[in-house]
């Protein structure tokens, strides 16, 4: 027993050793960005790639720990961004007096036939007058609801529609929108989970990339909920602005002594502070993480993953605790997302793209190590480093590649214009190799 007990410690020893110098290159990358570059570019990288960690912290929740398969992940980010404009924008008074109310009426009305459609089916017996009673309500609760919010809808979006347009939101501290975002993605969660039997990977697949697009269409089309395309600009920030604090004479005067001019000095404080507040949320999501995963909570869930038929038969509630993860999972997705929006300062539907906010951070996962929280983080922000990185390091190589070449030779010309198309080159070489020599990620599951 002490031999197993001894190999066990030494195998954790050597994952830790392993994690610091992993973690370690990782740092070194972000400074060597920084002394090349500069300390503003390395700071945005670094920001992001926290935020990154944590989407991948959350997609590990859902597949390391349960092997549930989520490919909508763009849409609880663009739930969490949503939170954000309800959260922080000030409302719009002009919309609630045109309409606003009536249209909380319209949406009431349409939650409320559902529901009612739930309870038929539920307590009336099958048959074809349950069938009959369904339509009847489905159809007219669908035509009531139209009525009603059709009116409104047009009159929300035409009050000063060049510049709000939306209802607003409730003009609270943005950062409250974090952890509602967090509530409002999980809640999306709980209504995927209801409509997957069972949450078995090929429903959930289905149900979460139908959903996520539905999300964005919503999103996009919906111009009272959050002016649609047209985009919601200058969210409040929890950090100062940049031009506040080249206003303030005692900025400037410690800016000066440091040998900063203001301006560089305004915008690598505001974006320290962005990488502080980040720091904090992942910390405290990864500290949570680690304890669910050493639970007795985290040892059942690894159980029904590798084996759910023999968990069952010790009495697991399979379908119970698949919803639980996905729950939670989606619930970190939203808050990075509300953290993302707030980063930018604006909510733009348009930029949610399956290969920016699905793919990659499912390649943040594998590449990182599936199963390990650490190792889903350091993969977020390597990733992340690599996508920002690889398109400038690809015009480079192929400026030194084609200078021998004369002005004019065709393989000139395409190669730096194929400089461009390095960085989903780079991901998917990247993805193989890690796949062909670690498998299991560069900070295996333990």
């Amino acid at each position: 027993m002490s031999a197993v007990t001894d190999t066990r410690h030494e195998g954790v020893e050597r994952g830790w050793a392993r994690g610091a110098i992993l973690f370690a290159g990782m740092a070194a990358l972000l400074a060597i960005t920084g002394a090349t570059m500069s300390w503003n570019v390395a700071l945005t990288v670094l920001n992001m790639g926290l935020v990154s960690g944590i989407m991948a912290l959350g997609v590990n929740l859902q597949w390391g720990f349960a092997g549930l398969f989520n490919i909508g992940v763009m849409g609880f980010l663009a739930l969490g961004g949503l939170a954000c404009v309800l959260v922080a924008m000030p409302p719009t008074g002009e919309a609630w007096a045109a309409g606003g109310l009536r249209l909380m009426a319209g949406l009431a009305l349409g939650a409320g036939t559902v529901v009612a459609a739930v309870l038929l089916w539920g307590r009336m017996s099958p048959g074809r007058a349950r069938t009959l009673a369904m339509l009847a309500v489905l159809v007219g609760g669908f035509f009531l609801y139209r009525a009603v919010l059709d009116p409104a809808v047009a009159a929300v979006e035409s009050v000063d529609s060049a510049s709000t347009g939306y209802l607003g939101g409730l003009g609270l501290p943005i950062l409250l929108a974090w952890p509602v975002g967090g509530l409002v993605a999980a809640g999306g969660a709980w209504i995927i989970g209801k409509i997957a039997p069972g949450l078995r990977s090929d429903y959930l697949a289905i149900a979460t990339l139908g959903i996520a697009e539905i999300i964005i269409a919503i999103l996009k089309n919906e111009d009272w909920l959050a002016r649609g395309v047209k985009n919601v600009s200058g969210l409040p920030r929890p950090v100062p602005l940049e031009v506040d604090l080249q206003a303030s004479q005692g900025f400037v005067d410690r800016a000066a002594s440091l040998g900063l001019d203001p301006v560089t000095a305004s915008t690598l404080w505001v974006k320290g502070l962005y990488g502080l507040l980040f720091a904090a949320v992942l910390l405290i999501l990864l500290w949570l993480a680690q304890m669910a995963l050493n639970s007795p909570w985290g040892r059942m869930m690894r159980a029904i993953r590798d084996n759910e038929v023999a968990a069952e038969a010790m009495g697991k509630d399979v379908t119970r605790r698949h919803l639980q993860i996905f729950i939670l999972g989606s619930a970190i997705l939203g808050i990075a997302g509300a953290m993302m929006t707030t980063l930018d300062g604006q909510l733009t539907p348009g930029t949610y793209q399956p290969l920016r906010f699905t793919f990659l951070i499912w390649v943040m996962v594998i590449v990182g190590g599936s199963g390990n929280n650490f190792g889903a983080v350091l993969g977020g922000m390597l990733i992340w480093w690599l996508w920002v990185m690889v398109e400038p390091m690809g015009l480079w190589l192929m400026g030194a590649i084609t200078a021998p070449m004369p002005d004019g030779l065709w393989l000139k010309d395409h190669l730096q214009d194929a400089a461009a198309h390095m960085r989903l080159l780079t991901m998917g070489l990247v993805l193989l190799l890690v796949l062909r020599f670690s498998p299991r990620g560069l900070l295996p599951e333990r």
